[in-house]
């Protein structure tokens, strides 16, 4: 199976983040590329949610950032020419997408990879 949404990325905790600015520091509200293991789901701030445990040199702080991977109702269901919202360095997706995303993450008997790249 096949299947794409959009993912909004992090702003740096600036107001609007002009570009891509990726950076692995806690507090940096930077989105951080590498790979991922998704790991166990939970209740959050912003609802369902995976707890994100980075495999890269680039993003194995994730843990203790707190980056997860969610939805929120700012990411819209389908391609836009507008620009969407920012996170704070979560890879936040669609409330859509992330329903087509948890049979597929629960359900799986091995380790599900998140790679988030350029």
């Amino acid at each position: 199976m096949i299947n794409a949404g959009l993912v909004a990325h992090g702003n740096c905790f600036q107001y609007w983040l002009e570009g891509r600015k990726y950076n692995n520091v806690v507090g940096g509200g930077c989105t951080s590329l590498g790979r991922y293991r998704i790991g166990g789901s939970y209740q959050g701030k912003f609802g369902y949610s995976y707890k994100l445990y980075g495999l890269d040199t680039s993003n194995n702080n994730a843990f203790e950032r707190t980056v997860v991977l969610h939805s929120h109702s700012c990411v819209p269901e389908s391609p836009t020419e507008d620009e969407i919202c920012q996170s704070n360095g979560c890879p936040t997706v669609s409330p859509g997408f992330l329903e087509a995303l948890k049979p597929i993450i629960n359900r799986s008997g091995k380790p599900v990879l998140l790679w988030i790249f350029e």
